[in-house]
């Protein structure tokens, strides 16, 4: 292990995208607007906005077009999109979208459930979408899905994860989001697949997406740390779900992290009483408990 911490972090935000996309009752417009505006005032400079795939498979990101459309945008802020495919990433292109995303897995199973392909041919897929995205000077992030463990194959090897994220840096990704799709992981394991992981990708090209299912997020976050990588995927209020553990929590809240990153003394850039009330609005507007511990605390206290 590598025990240096970096002296500051870059959060993404993936709330808006990641968060919403699971939440089974309709959510408009104007409140995705809102609650992406009040992620910006806090101070967070990358904000995963919306997602180009077909709405038919995703119903919460039919109205992507419009959320960013609608949107008063800040000087200096990354508003994102995931883009499976080429058609979705013209579909973000007319959007004006800051940057896009393409995904894959490091389990064959895993990618052929999700988008009915195998890695190979995901891969393939993104290799086009790049091609189109350099012509067109838009930057790509590249998302790696189940690097500690899958739903259907177990324990998934650090060496699939590190053959997959340089496959993604090769064909162009400017940085790759490992993640934790279902949250299995530990210190241990996840140290474990940053070390081979990091043999292949340097850590300026790294970050990490860890899920909080069985409640080891922050720990494998500050794991993380310690190894280099010194970008963090989060979403406010902890949205999202985990769909492959019924009625567990999915994603780490971001207030969460924060308030982590403050006890380190590593630098982020958020104010974390706005981040709050960006994440009480749209708790308040999803009618659902706040997901996170440093939110309930603060309101607690207050």
């Amino acid at each position: 292990m590598k025990n240096l911490l970096p002296q500051s972090v870059r959060i993404v935000e993936v709330g808006p995208r990641d968060g919403l996309q699971n939440e089974a009752q309709p959510i408009s417009v104007e409140v995705k607007v809102k609650l992406v505006e009040l992620l910006a005032e806090a101070g967070l400079g990358c904000i995963e906005t919306g997602s180009f795939v077909n709405p038919k498979w995703v119903p919460q990101m039919a109205g992507s077009e419009e959320v960013f459309s609608s949107l008063r945008r800040v000087a200096g802020v990354t508003y994102s999109a995931l883009t499976p495919n080429l058609k979705g990433f013209e579909r973000a292109l007319e959007s004006a979208v800051s940057e896009v995303a393409v995904f894959t897995a490091a389990s064959e199973s895993f990618t052929r459930k999700n988008t009915n392909c195998s890695i190979d041919e995901s891969l393939s897929r993104a290799s086009e979408l790049m091609t189109a995205a350099r012509a067109n000077n838009v930057p790509v992030r590249g998302y790696v899905s189940c690097v500690v463990g899958c739903p259907y194959e177990g324990v998934i090897a650090p060496a699939k994860v590190a053959e997959v994220a340089s496959k993604l840096v090769d064909l162009g990704c400017y940085e790759i989001s490992l993640g934790d799709t279902i949250g299995v992981g530990t210190p241990a394991s996840t140290e474990a697949m940053l070390s081979t992981v990091l043999q292949a990708v340097p850590a300026d090209k790294l970050a990490v997406h860890l899920h909080d299912t069985y409640g080891q997020a922050l720990a494998n976050i500050y794991a993380a740390l310690q190894m280099g990588v010194a970008v963090v995927d989060s979403s406010v209020a902890g949205l999202g779900g985990c769909p492959y553990a019924k009625g567990a929590s999915g994603n780490v809240a971001t207030e969460d992290v924060v308030y982590l990153l403050n006890g380190l003394g590593i630098a982020h850039g958020v104010e974390l009483g706005k981040l709050v009330q960006a994440g009480q609005f749209i708790c308040d507007s999803l009618g659902r408990e706040n997901g996170s511990k440093v939110a309930i605390a603060l309101q607690n206290k207050a």
